[in-house]
C-alpha cells in the first residue's frame, strides 16, 4: 500500500463512489463483483478500477474478483470511517440545519458537538437536543471542547475570520460551503463545496450543444 500523501487526489475523489455502490451492491445481497461488472456499474473502467485498488492492496483475487462485504469494509478503513469525528457547525441557516439534519451523519461517525449563528431568531434554538449558540461563544467553546472538523455555512463576509477561529482553536479540517476560497495553514484540509459552482457547470453541459 502506497502512503497516502502519495496517492493522487483524483484517485481520493473516486474513493466515495466506490463506497457508496458498494453500500447499494450490500443491501441489494451481492456477495461478490469482478471489475468488469463494478466498471459497468459505476462508469470508471475495469482497468481504472483495479489501478485505484492497487493503490491500497488490491483486494481482489484472480478468477473471483471482489468479496463486496470485505472490500466495503477496506475502503471504509481508507477512507477514516472506523474513527469518530467530533464537529461544530458555524451558520444554522437552510444549509446548516439540512446537514445537522443528515441522516447519515451520525453513521459516517460525525458526532455533532455545536451549533453557531448570528441570528437572534434561531440562536436558542434546538437541533437534535444542541442548543444554537451566539457565534460570539464559538471561540470559548471550541476551548473547551476539542472539536476535528468545522463546518462552514456562514455568509462570504464572515467565512474567513470563521475559518481563522477555528483553526486557531485546533479543529483539523473544514467543510466549507461559503462562497469563499478560505485561506488555512497547508496542513489543514479544506473541502469547499460551491453549490453555485455545481450548477453552473450543469448549466454549460445543458448548453454546450446548442
Amino acid at each position: 500500500m502506497q502512503n497516502k500523501r502519495e496517492i493522487s487526489m483524483a484517485v481520493i475523489k473516486r474513493l466515495p463512489k466506490y463506497y457508496r455502490h458498494l453500500e447499494e451492491l450490500l443491501r441489494n445481497d451481492v456477495d461478490r463483483i469482478s471489475s468488469k461488472e463494478l466498471s459497468e456499474k459505476i462508469g470508471f473502467t475495469a482497468s481504472q478500477i483495479r489501478q485505484d485498488f492497487n493503490n491500497f492492496g488490491g483486494f481482489g483475487q484472480q478468477g473471483y474478483g471482489y468479496n463486496v462485504n470485505a472490500l466495503y469494509i477496506e475502503i471504509s478503513k481508507i477512507l477514516g470511517l472506523d474513527n469518530e469525528y467530533s464537529t461544530v457547525i458555524v451558520g444554522t441557516g437552510n444549509v446548516g440545519q439540512a446537514i445537522a439534519n443528515y441522516s447519515k451523519f451520525e453513521k459516517f461517525g460525525f458526532n455533532l458537538k455545536g451549533l453557531f449563528d448570528t441570528n437572534p431568531k434561531i440562536i436558542g434554538m434546538t437541533i437534535h437536543d444542541i442548543d444554537i449558540q451566539d457565534i460570539d461563544k464559538l471561540e470559548e467553546f471550541l476551548k473547551e471542547n476539542p472539536i476535528d472538523i468545522g463546518i462552514i455555512t456562514v455568509p462570504l463576509a464572515q467565512a474567513q475570520k470563521v475559518a481563522d477561529t477555528l483553526v486557531e482553536n485546533g479543529v483539523k479540517g473544514i467543510w466549507n460551503f461559503a462562497p469563499l476560497d478560505i485561506e488555512v495553514p497547508a496542513h489543514i484540509p479544506v473541502e469547499n463545496v460551491h453549490l453555485s459552482e455545481s450548477l453552473l457547470t450543469l448549466v454549460y453541459l445543458m448548453n454546450e450543444d446548442l
